[in-house]
């Protein structure tokens, strides 16, 4: 089974990088990981329950190729289908047993306003 086919959007991947400032402190900022292809869907109303239950701020579930570099913390950035700007704060990576995919469960992030 290939789920090549279904994934259609390609998502920037930042991850948060810290380094030392030189003064003994830290700074933190995302640097781009790279380009992954995904599918993104908004959960089932049975998926939201669930998640509502555990406190969780999942809004959509994000498939992916199984190899894809994407972990918890990461930001995927991109546009949807009518060219807006999108980010998602990924909650989570899991895969089936047999490896085939990967899904993500994101909270999508809006800026005030938006």
């Amino acid at each position: 089974m290939s789920v090549g086919q279904y994934l259609t959007r390609r998502l920037q991947v930042w991850r948060a990088v810290t380094v030392d400032d030189g003064a003994g402190g830290q700074d933190t900022s995302r640097v781009l990981q790279g380009t992954v292809r995904a599918k993104v869907d908004q959960p089932s109303p049975t998926e939201r329950l669930v998640a509502a239950q555990a406190g969780s701020k999942h809004s959509h579930d994000v498939w992916l190729r199984a190899g894809a570099d994407v972990r918890r913390g990461d930001e995927l950035r991109g546009t949807d289908a009518l060219g807006q700007a999108q980010r998602f704060r990924v909650l989570s990576v899991v895969q089936p047993s047999r490896p085939v995919y990967s899904k993500a469960f994101a909270e999508l992030i809006q800026e005030e306003g938006a």
